[in-house]
């Protein structure tokens, strides 16, 4: 409770220097341009949290994401192959509600498909996982390559740009409906709160417990793969972020309870990027991307990971 306590101050201070550093003009046009992209900020450093934690409780396994078992790759071969077959005017002249719900159908359907075979039978191997994982990002990737080397360079030009996580252009247009979906998902999930902490202990020893184990992890499977899919469609693919705030959120409250892990999970997730925006916008003008620092930090926490299940 105590680290909480502290991550939840530390957070406030972050959000109270995003809204308030640098501010010139008139407070009446500051406070709502810099809210709805502290909105933004929140809600996706929200979803990509709770998704990768829930991930990580129904997979048994704190090294495994969506991002890592293929999720970026697929959003970037679902944005190519709208170049692709419809042409770059696609991306800009669609209705960007209209993209926006397109893309989180696509994506939860296959994903829901991919986590569904990998997760639902017998339990397999955390090697064959990330094997898996890496093949399916491979063969993504590669009709991705295949199909941006047959388009007009302006084409790829304008396709090239949504290949990157991008927090400042955030479009708030979709942040009511971003955050309407994201509200249903975090009822549904707090009211299958209870079997989070049983999950945790392996599908053996859930079954055994009394939890239908089939019909609770088809759900959360749902439910992580709505949430990624709407901070993936809202900002783009940031790869090792989950992997970051829930490691650091496991190590900080000391404890594998769902009740401890999930908000402290969520408060790092926005210190990260509400703070991380802070400072690029006010220190360092824009001259670096976030994603960019969070994918090499990311990376690092990753390789550390990697090295120390396999020491033991």
């Amino acid at each position: 409770m105590l680290a909480l306590i502290v991550l939840a101050a530390v957070a406030l201070i972050a959000v109270a220097c995003f809204m308030t550093l640098g501010a010139k003009g008139s407070w009446s046009f500051i406070i709502p341009f810099r809210g709805r992209k502290l909105l933004a900020l929140c809600l996706v450093a929200y979803s990509v949290a709770i998704s990768t934690v829930l991930f990580q409780t129904v997979t048994n396994n704190r090294i495994l994401t969506p991002s890592i078992m293929g999720f970026d790759a697929l959003y970037v071969l679902l944005k190519t192959g709208i170049v692709f077959f419809l042409g770059a005017g696609a991306l800009t002249g669609i209705d960007p509600q209209l993209q926006f719900g397109i893309e989180i159908i696509v994506m939860v359907v296959l994903s829901g498909l991919l986590f569904r075979w990998l997760f639902l039978g017998e339990e397999r191997s955390l090697t064959l996982l990330v094997l898996v994982g890496i093949v399916f990002g491979i063969l993504f990737r590669s009709l991705s390559q295949f199909m941006q080397r047959l388009l007009d360079p302006n084409a790829f030009q304008v396709l090239q740009d949504t290949f990157f996580a991008s927090f400042a252009t955030v479009d708030t247009t979709l942040l009511l409906i971003s955050t309407s979906i994201v509200a249903v998902v975090s009822l549904a999930a707090l009211r299958l709160g209870h079997t989070l902490d049983v999950l945790s202990l392996g599908r053996a020893q859930a079954i055994n417990l009394g939890i239908d184990y089939r019909r609770v992890v088809v759900i959360l499977l749902m439910l992580v793969s709505i949430l990624v899919a709407v901070s993936t469609a809202l900002v783009g693919p940031i790869t090792f972020f989950g992997l970051l705030v829930a490691s650091l959120a496991h190590s900080l409250v000391g404890t594998s309870r769902h009740r401890h892990v999930l908000p402290a999970a969520a408060l790092l997730a926005i210190i990260c990027l509400v703070g991380g925006q802070t400072v690029l916008e006010r220190l360092f003008a824009f001259d670096t991307a976030l994603s960019i620092i969070i994918g090499f930090l990311g990376g690092i926490v990753f390789i550390i990971l990697v090295l120390r299940r396999a020491a033991r």
